[in-house]
């Protein structure tokens, strides 16, 4: 049996990282979690680069990117991500604090699927990610 193709979830606040663990693993996701704590190490993962040279050669089914990382912040690995013809048709959710409208604007020019400002209350926070989960990981069809 083939297994799932895992989600990359680039995320710097440690926080954010473990409640949204905590609520994909609540809304049944059986993907595996990839976690990444900046932009740099997102590229990484994805080209097969430093520590990520021997994983095993398969893309994300999905990616989950905050905007403000270090060393390379979201946009800018979307900015990459896009440039790619074999990455670029993997969806990517901007899931980040940012409500500013240039960085919504200017996620959907660069091509993300979708932008969801994280709620600040811990209850809406957790929901919004299970149903995010649920529709990007399960329901969703890629090609």
């Amino acid at each position: 049996m083939r297994s799932l193709q895992p989600i990359l979830y680039a995320e710097d606040d440690a926080n954010d990282r473990e409640l949204t663990l905590a609520a994909l693993k609540e809304a049944n996701i059986s993907n595996r979690i990839e976690v990444v704590c900046d932009g740099q190490e997102a590229l990484d993962f994805l080209n097969y680069e430093g520590h990520f040279a021997d994983r095993r050669k398969e893309n994300p089914v999905l990616i989950l990117l905050d905007i403000k990382m270090p060393r390379l912040d979201g946009l800018q690995v979307l900015e990459e991500i896009k440039k790619h013809e074999e990455l670029s048709k993997i969806p990517v959710v901007m899931l980040t604090s940012s409500s500013m409208e240039t960085d919504l604007i200017k996620s959907y020019e660069m091509g993300a699927n979708s932008f969801v400002v994280k709620p600040v209350d811990f209850e809406e926070f957790y929901d919004a990610v299970k149903k995010l989960g649920i529709y990007w990981a399960l329901l969703n069809k890629t090609v």
